[in-house]
């Protein structure tokens, strides 16, 4: 993970000051839990949460929110502010400030959608198959929840038709017993920043 983080931090920046890391994959594969970890290897670089962009009726249809409050003042090297999304009150919350800090983290379902990947300094893709990943945030959830995730499988399912992220991410991560396995996506750039001995640049 020290060693993923070193190599971001050495990437340009693809935002203003800013190197936006895109983590993508189906709900329920880890990508959570996986950005905590990456975030805190990188010093506590700041984590922006899809959920808290999407809303219930715009599962998808977020990207002029996230440009707006977001993506246009990263790019000016100013502190973003977003009104998350409140899934039990069905309403947005006071504003949150992002910094414009030399690496910030995205993490969700759509975040290496097209609209957003010329704005990432890498992509990387959680490798857990879709109906694995939806059991896993069905057990998670609960049956209070299940009508939700019928409806965000099939939402789900019809983004990726439409605007898909594996095959423009760089780096595909699986979990491991331990930790976390870290191998070239099908863009995969980021082979020729590493030469270390976790580097895969067969």
């Amino acid at each position: 993970m020290h060693d993923l983080a070193r190599r971001l931090r050495a990437l340009p920046p693809s935002l203003g000051p800013v190197r936006l890391i895109g983590v993508d994959g189906h709900a329920g594969s880890g990508k959570s839990t996986f950005a905590g970890h990456l975030a805190a290897a990188l010093g506590g670089a700041p984590v922006l949460h899809l959920d808290d962009i999407a809303t219930h009726d715009e599962l998808f249809a977020w990207t002029g929110r996230l440009t707006a409050q977001v993506i246009e003042p990263l790019g000016r090297g100013e502190s973003a502010r977003y009104a998350p999304y409140d899934w039990t009150l069905r309403a947005f919350g006071p504003p949150r400030v992002l910094p414009p800090a030399p690496v910030v983290l995205v993490e969700g379902v759509g975040a290496g959608r097209r609209a957003l990947r010329p704005r990432l300094a890498a992509l990387i893709w959680m490798e857990l198959s879709a109906p694995e990943s939806w059991a896993r945030g069905r057990r998670r959830d609960g049956e209070a929840q299940r009508e939700f995730w019928d409806g965000w499988t099939e939402a789900e399912r019809a983004h990726f038709a439409d605007d898909p992220s594996r095959p423009h991410a760089d780096l595909v991560v699986r979990a491991a017993p331990e930790g976390y396995q870290v191998l070239p996506g099908p863009a995969s750039p980021l082979r020729r920043e590493s030469r270390g001995p976790d580097s895969h640049s067969g």
